[in-house]
């Protein structure tokens, strides 16, 4: 009897022994597999992020779906989401106001330290200059629409991917590749699609595509200059009138996001038609309903400025 409550004993022993090693290494694996979270502050780095890693990893939009990224500030909860992250992506250049002074905890990046920044020229510096009370920027912030500082930032995220999740080099690598074909035909495209034009000049309320612009040998004419919020002045009305009219003008253009009345107010007395221009710092629900990818909005935005240029 003794002996055989001593085996029994030992099984129990054996049998908790396993359950616990069993337990501990349940717990071991998941957060060995636990997916990583990648956050991102605007449409441009997500579409990379997604296109370069697919659904090897979780990737958290900072900025909400139809919000101005020039003066979006983020939610408690939003914050709890950013900090858990394991990297952080953001725009930089001046573009969002809450990243100032705000302390990431894992690793963080500011792309706009890895790319070329477009300065402002005489002009736009003495209109940004005439349009804002307290300082001015002399740097413009949107430089994914420049599909060279897209292809830098790509290089980036892949990098970084890569030392975040090393199993996937090779699919990250092929991905990474994949994206640089596509933003080099959209170079290659912009540049046929816009050489010969009738027009040389653009309208709209917020100067967000002077990078387009200097690449692709147009003029760029806004009434908030860098600045969405900005309000324009009667002079900066006048002004726009009188160009539409002198340089025969049919299209101008506004940002969603942005307030349009001025602009609105500006076709309607010059006769012109407006149209939406899709800058790419963010996207709205529909946009996203549509499946639209930095790459189809650009081909809309191509279109639309081919036309707006009476392009050939």
């Amino acid at each position: 009897m003794k002996i055989f409550r001593n085996v029994i004993f030992i099984l129990l022993f054996v049998l908790l022994i396993m359950q616990i090693y069993l337990m501990l290494k349940d717990d071991k694996s998941s957060s060995v597999s636990a997916t990583p979270i990648v956050a991102v502050s605007s449409f441009s780095l997500y579409d990379i992020t997604k296109h370069i890693a697919g659904d090897t990893l979780e990737i958290v939009n900072i900025l909400p779906l139809g919000v101005d990224p020039h003066s979006f500030e983020p939610t408690p909860k939003l914050m709890a989401q950013i900090e858990k992250s394991n990297l952080i992506f953001y725009s930089g250049a001046g573009l969002e106001p809450w990243t100032h002074g705000f302390n990431f905890k894992n690793r963080a990046i500011d792309m706009s330290q890895h790319v070329i920044l477009r300065e402002l020229d005489a002009d736009e510096h003495h209109e940004e200059h005439n349009q804002h009370e307290h300082g001015e920027s002399t740097i413009d912030p949107h430089y994914w629409l420049d599909f060279v500082n897209m292809k830098k930032v790509t290089t980036l995220i892949s990098n970084e991917l890569v030392k975040l999740q090393p199993q996937y080099k090779n699919i990250y690598e092929k991905n990474t590749q994949a994206y640089f074909k596509m933003l080099d035909k959209l170079d290659r495209d912009y540049k046929k699609q816009l050489s010969s034009c009738r027009l040389k000049r653009v309208i709209l309320n917020h100067n967000a595509i002077g990078y387009l612009a200097n690449n692709y040998g147009f003029k760029v004419d806004s009434l908030s200059g860098l600045s969405p919020e900005a309000q324009p002045s009667a002079k900066d009305l006048t002004r726009l009138f009188k160009e539409i009219k002198e340089e025969g003008i049919s299209t101008i253009f506004f940002e969603n996001f942005v307030n349009d009345k001025a602009i609105k107010t500006v076709a309607n007395d010059a006769k012109v038609k407006l149209e939406v221009f899709q800058a790419l710092g963010n996207i709205t629900a529909q946009e996203l309903h549509k499946k639209l990818t930095y790459e189809k909005i650009m081909y809309i935005n191509l279109e639309k400025l081919s036309k707006a240029l009476m392009c050939h």
